[in-house]
């Protein structure tokens, strides 16, 4: 059995500012502080790379583009807005208020659609 990914941690110099910007715009629910939990898909998919990108959390919703413009609208930067890897998956890039590198994948169904 291999080794499962069992917790993450997002972090930034204002923590309440980053609670505010993850439980609007995607329905997290932290407590003032602390822990808490979130869905996964599972079993979680990952994916090893030699290319220099940062390392990404991807989350999934069912609109790229709308999800985009609330992050900047929410002080979110956009890194790469929608793109399709045909065949495959509906990406979008973008960082949180702190800086952290994230990423949308649009789901249809409640799975990742494929173009």
């Amino acid at each position: 059995m291999s080794a499962p990914i069992v917790f993450f941690d997002i972090a930034g110099p204002d923590s309440k500012a980053l609670r505010r910007f993850y439980s609007s715009l995607f329905g997290w629910a932290p407590e003032s502080a602390g822990p808490f939990h979130v869905n996964v898909e599972a079993p979680l998919m990952g994916a090893f790379r030699q290319d220099p990108a940062e390392k990404r959390l991807y989350i999934g919703v069912t609109d790229v583009t709308t999800k985009l413009r609330e992050i900047e609208a929410n002080g979110g930067s956009i890194d790469v807005p929608r793109f399709e890897v045909p065949g495959v998956v509906i990406l979008g890039l973008f960082r949180d208020p702190a800086g952290n590198p994230m990423g949308l994948v649009e789901l249809e169904g409640g799975k990742p659609k494929i173009p």
